[in-house]
C-alpha cells in the first residue's frame, strides 16, 4: 500500500507529471460515469442543479430548500429518516425502523411483530418506544467561525478537543434558547468547516400502523441486501403536540402536529428510466478517508463480522423456544445480524473493486499534486504527515475498544455505567458536563434506561455477558482493567444477576438523582463493577479526546488541501454522511451481471413464487389469495400488467437513509427506500457506478396493502388517496 507523505520530490519530473495525467483521467473518466453519485447538502443543489434537470427533475432545483415542499416535509428519526404524507402529522417510513416501537408494544399474546398493527382511530394509536423522536428540520447554516475560536496551533491534543467541545456546547446553548429545539454542530470534510442543525424535536410520537411480518419483513435476513426482493419495509408513525402546539411528551389530550407541508402521493407510479430522488439522513460514510485508513479498517472487518455472528448466535441460542424472550431480543438480533451481513458485502465489494489499489492511486494523484508545488508544501505537507501518524495511533486504539466495548452487552451494567457517570457530571456546571450528560440529555437517558424494561431477561443477558467476558479476556492484560476484573471475581456471576435491584425499572430511575458517593457506598454488583471501571474509562476517555484533537487539526489540513486539488482538476466535492440532511437523485434502472438481468421491478407473482407458508417466506394468508385472484384494483402498472412490489435505482444512499421519501421529477412521493444490494455496500467508502444500487418499496404495494389487505382506508383517505375501500 502507498503511504507516501508528500516529502518525495525526488521522482523524475517528467514521470511525476505522467502519473498525475493518469490519475486525473482515471478520477474524471470515474466522475462522468457516475453522475449519480453524491449525497448533497441543500446549499450544494445550485453545484449539481443542472445534472439533476438532465436527468429529469421538473422541479426548479431552487425550490430544492429547507424552507420549502418537499424538503421540509422530510424528518429525522434519530437514525432513520420518514416523511410528512398528510396535514395531520402522519410520517412514513420503514417497518424496520418502526420496529422497535413494533417490538416494544409486543408481548405473548399481543404479537405485533408477526401480526402487524393498524389503530382504526387516533384513540387507538399507541405511544412509540421510550426515547422515540420526529425531527422536523428547520435550518442548516455554517458556523465554522464560531467553531474555531480559540482554536490554534499552540494547543495540544486534549486541549484543542475541549476548546472545540466549549465552543460546540455554546452553539447548541444558544440555539436551544429557543424553546422545543434540538441543535448539534457537524463537523464536515473532516473539521475543516462546521454547520449546525437546528430541529423541531416532537417528543410524543405514536405508532399508527406496520403491516405483518410476513409482508413487513418478507424474506428476513434470507434475502437482506439481496435483489429480486419482494418486501413491503413500511410503516407510519404520527406527531403530536400539546393543544398549544408546543412539544411535549405523551398527554391523552394532545393532538396531532400540523406540518408545514406534507408529501402529495402519486397518482402516477414509475416506470424504468424515470428520474427518482431522495431525501433524508444518511449517518456516515468514508468516501473522504485516507488510504491507510481504509486499509486498516478492512483488514480487520473480518474480526468486527465474527463477533457480530456470533452474538447473533448467541442470542438465538439463549432464546430459543421462549417466544417472550425472541420478542424481547427481536430487534437487537436483527441489527447484528443485518450489520453483519452488510459488513460480508463491504468484504466482498473492496475485494472486486480493488479497493486498496483504488484509493492509493487516487491519494497518491493527490499527495503527488501538493509535493510539486512549494507553495502547496507549506500549506498541506505537514498536515498529510500528520494524518499519516494519528491515523496508526488510532488504529491500534481501536482494536482495544471493540472488545472494551462488548461488556456493555450486559444490560444492566451499562445502565449501571451510564447511571455513575450522570452522577459524577452532577458535580460539575452544565456547560462544564460532558457531551451526553447535562441537562438536555436528561430526557434521552431516562427513555434509554426505561428501554429495558422490554428488552431484557436475566438468564438471557447472562448467557451474552458470559461470551462477551471470553472475548474480553483475550485482550492484552495491559487492555483489560484489573480494577474491574478483580471486582468480577470477587462478587462471582451468580451475586452479579442474583443481588442486583437494577433489573426493575422504577428502582433503575430511582438511581438517576443519587450523589456518586452513595455509588461509591452500594452494595449492588452492578454498580459496584461500573465504580471499579470508571478511573480506567476516564483515562482511556482522556487519552482518546487527545487523538481526536491531533485528528481533527491534522485532517483539516489535509481535507483543504484535497478540496483545493478536487477543485484544481474539476471535481466537486460533497462531505461524506454524517446525519444531516442530504439529496441524491438516480434513475429507476436494473442491472446486469455475469449471467444475471435484474430487472428494476419485481411484482406480486414474484412474491408468490417466493411464499413457502414457514419461516422467513411465510406471507398473509390474505396476501396469498389476493395474489392468487389477481386482485389488485388500480394499483397495476401499466408497463408490468401486474402489481410492483419493489423497485431498484442508482440513488446514492447509505445507512440512516432507510425510511427516506422515494420522490419522482415532479417531487412527489413515490415509494421509501430500504435497503442497498449487498455487493453495492462498498459505496460507503468508495463509490462504484456499476455495483451501486438501492432498493425501494413501490408505493403501489403499500397502498394495495393498506386498502386490500388490512382496510386502512381511515388513513389512506387522510393521505388523499382514494381508493375501492375509500370511494
Amino acid at each position: 500500500m502507498s503511504n507516501r507523505d508528500g516529502s518525495d520530490i525526488s521522482m523524475n519530473s517528467k514521470m511525476k507529471c505522467l502519473a498525475q495525467i493518469s490519475a486525473v483521467a482515471l478520477l474524471s473518466t470515474a466522475t462522468a460515469a457516475s453522475a449519480n453519485e453524491g449525497m448533497w447538502m441543500p446549499s450544494q443543489i445550485a453545484e449539481v442543479g443542472t445534472a439533476m434537470r438532465a436527468d429529469g427533475l421538473q422541479l426548479d432545483p431552487a425550490q430544492l430548500r429547507l424552507d420549502a415542499a418537499p424538503l421540509n416535509a422530510i424528518v429525522s428519526l434519530d437514525g432513520c429518516s420518514g416523511s410528512f404524507v398528510s396535514p395531520e402529522g402522519l410520517v412514513a417510513t420503514n417497518h424496520h425502523c418502526a420496529m422497535g416501537s413494533i417490538q416494544y408494544n409486543s408481548k405473548e399474546g399481543r404479537d405485533y411483530l408477526a401480526d402487524g398493527f393498524l389503530a382504526k382511530s387516533l384513540g387507538e394509536e399507541l405511544p412509540a418506544e421510550p426515547g422515540s423522536h420526529i425531527y422536523v428540520i428547520e435550518d442548516l447554516r455554517e458556523v465554522t467561525a464560531d467553531m474555531l475560536k480559540g482554536v490554534s496551533a499552540k494547543l495540544n491534543g486534549f486541549a484543542r478537543y475541549e476548546r472545540l467541545d466549549a465552543n460546540r456546547k455554546a452553539l447548541i446553548a444558544a440555539c436551544e434558547e429557543q424553546p422545543d429545539r434540538r441543535c448539534d454542530v457537524g463537523a464536515y470534510y473532516g473539521g475543516a468547516s462546521y454547520y449546525l442543525q437546528q430541529k423541531l424535536e416532537i417528543r410524543d410520537v405514536r405508532l399508527v400502523y406496520a403491516p405483518a411480518r410476513g409482508i413487513g419483513n418478507f424474506g428476513g435476513e434470507t434475502d437482506n441486501w439481496m435483489w429480486p426482493r419482494h418486501t413491503g419495509d413500511f410503516g407510519f408513525y404520527r406527531a403530536y403536540v400539546a393543544p398549544d402546539g408546543s412539544s411535549r411528551a405523551y398527554g391523552q389530550d394532545n393532538v396531532p402536529y400540523t406540518p408545514k407541508s406534507w408529501l402529495r402521493i402519486a397518482r402516477e407510479g414509475l416506470k424504468e428510466g424515470d428520474f427518482v430522488m431522495v431525501a433524508g439522513f444518511p449517518g456516515a460514510t468514508g468516501r473522504l478517508r485516507s488510504a491507510e485508513e481504509v486499509g486498516f479498517n478492512f483488514a480487520h472487518e473480518p474480526l468486527i463480522q465474527r463477533l457480530l455472528s456470533d452474538y447473533a448466535a448467541q442470542i438465538k441460542h439463549a432464546t430459543a423456544g421462549n417466544r417472550d424472550a425472541q420478542i424481547r431480543y427481536a430487534s437487537i438480533l436483527k441489527g447484528a445480524e443485518n450489520y453483519e451481513k452488510k459488513l460480508a458485502g463491504d468484504l466482498a465489494g473492496a475485494d472486486a473493486i480493488g479497493l486498496n489499489a483504488r484509493k492509493a492511486t487516487e491519494e497518491q494523484a493527490y499527495r503527488d499534486w501538493v509535493a510539486d508545488d512549494a507553495t502547496r508544501q507549506t500549506r498541506f505537507g505537514a498536515g498529510i504527515r500528520e494524518l499519516d501518524g494519528v491515523v496508526a495511533e488510532n488504529g491500534r486504539a481501536s482494536l482495544s475498544r471493540l472488545r472494551q466495548a462488548l461488556l456493555d452487552r450486559a444490560q444492566m451494567l451499562s445502565s449501571a455505567r451510564t447511571l455513575y457517570r450522570w452522577a459524577k457530571e452532577q458535580q460539575k456546571s452544565d456547560a462544564e458536563r460532558e457531551s451526553g450528560f447535562q441537562d438536555r440529555d436528561r430526557n434521552e437517558i431516562i427513555d434509554r434506561l426505561t428501554q429495558v424494561e422490554r428488552r431484557y431477561l436475566a438468564a438471557v443477558d447472562r448467557k451474552l455477558f458470559e461470551a462477551a467476558l471470553e472475548e474480553y479476556r483475550r485482550l492484552d492484560a495491559k487492555d483489560r482493567d484489573i480494577a474491574f476484573e478483580t471486582t468480577l471475581a470477587q462478587i462471582g456471576p451468580d451475586r452479579l444477576y442474583a443481588e442486583t435491584k437494577l433489573a426493575d425499572t422504577a428502582m433503575r430511575l430511582g438511581w438517576l438523582d443519587k450523589p456518586a458517593v452513595t455509588f461509591e457506598a452500594s452494595a449492588d454488583p452492578f454498580i459496584k463493577l461500573a465504580v471499579a471501571l470508571y478511573p480506567g474509562d476516564m483515562a482511556a476517555e482522556h487519552a482518546m479526546k487527545d487523538r481526536a484533537g491531533r485528528t481533527q487539526a491534522a485532517r483539516a489540513a489535509y481535507m483543504k488541501g484535497l478540496l483545493a486539488y478536487r477543485n484544481a482538476i474539476g471535481r466537486p466535492v460533497y462531505p461524506d454522511a454524517n446525519g444531516s440532511l442530504r439529496l441524491s437523485w438516480g434513475k429507476v434502472t436494473g442491472q446486469t451481471r455475469d449471467g444475471q438481468i435484474w430487472t428494476p421491478f419485481t411484482t406480486a407473482e414474484g412474491l408468490l413464487a417466493k411464499h413457502t407458508d414457514k419461516g422467513e417466506f411465510a406471507a398473509p394468508d390474505a396476501v396469498v389469495a389476493a395474489i392468487r385472484a389477481k386482485n389488485y384494483g388500480q394499483y397495476v402498472a401499466p408497463e408490468l400488467g401486474t402489481l410492483p412490489v419493489d423497485l431498484m435505482s442508482s440513488v446514492d444512499i447509505t445507512n440512516g437513509n432507510s425510511g427516506s421519501a422515494t420522490l419522482n421529477r415532479r417531487g412527489e412521493f413515490v415509494g421509501l427506500v430500504f435497503d442497498g444490494t449487498l455487493d453495492g455496500v462498498i459505496s460507503d467508502w468508495a463509490y462504484a457506478a456499476e455495483r451501486n444500487r438501492s432498493i425501494h418499496v413501490d408505493s403501489r404495494f403499500m397502498l394495495w396493502t393498506m386498502d386490500k389487505i388490512d382496510g386502512a382506508g381511515r388513513l389512506l383517505k387522510e393521505m388523499g388517496v382514494q381508493s375501492a375501500s375509500n370511494p
